[in-house]
């Protein structure tokens, strides 16, 4: 009996949770990203213009899947990097009420210019880990991510449904 108590009440320390720590990770991340990048973009910009860098033409809708944001936020962030001139957005003929994303020219140099920066970011944050460590993690950070994919309230579309 003594030893359930242990376990119970380790399992009400804040730090045995699985999600605190994930959002913990989640905030050293945008630290670090923003530490990198300088303020240029926030990572949901940084992952819409990457995403649109690979899938020119793709309508918002789709965009916001793909990156797995809700429709609305993609719309308004779509809207700010249009402002910024690192995409364009033209109505569909087709569906006037989409719009046809195509990353600009400045779009792709901003892309290739931070490039270095991302890949820092990145070895950054894992360079706790030991290669062997940064591998499974990873893998283990993206099965966590794909088993519970629906149980988000904006699920990641799969990118050949795309």
């Amino acid at each position: 009996m003594d030893n359930a108590n242990n376990h119970d009440s380790e399992l009400l320390d804040l730090h045995e949770h699985p999600g605190h720590l994930l959002r913990r990770a989640q905030q050293i991340s945008v630290s670090i990203f923003h530490d990198e990048i300088d303020g240029e973009l926030t990572p949901v910009q940084y992952a819409l213009l990457r995403t649109l860098a690979a899938r020119p033409g793709i309508d918002q809708v789709t965009l916001a899947g793909l990156v797995a944001i809700d429709t609305s936020t993609g719309a308004s962030v779509c809207a700010r990097l249009e402002e910024k001139g690192l995409l364009e957005r033209k109505v569909i003929p087709h569906n006037r009420r989409q719009r046809a994303l195509t990353i600009t020219a400045e779009g792709a140099c901003l892309l290739k210019r931070i490039d270095p920066a991302v890949l820092r970011l990145r070895e950054r944050l894992l360079a706790p880990l030991t290669e062997r460590e940064q591998q499974q993690f990873m893998r283990l950070l993206n099965k966590l991510v794909v088993e519970n994919n629906g149980q988000s309230r904006a699920p990641l579309a799969r990118p050949d449904a795309a």
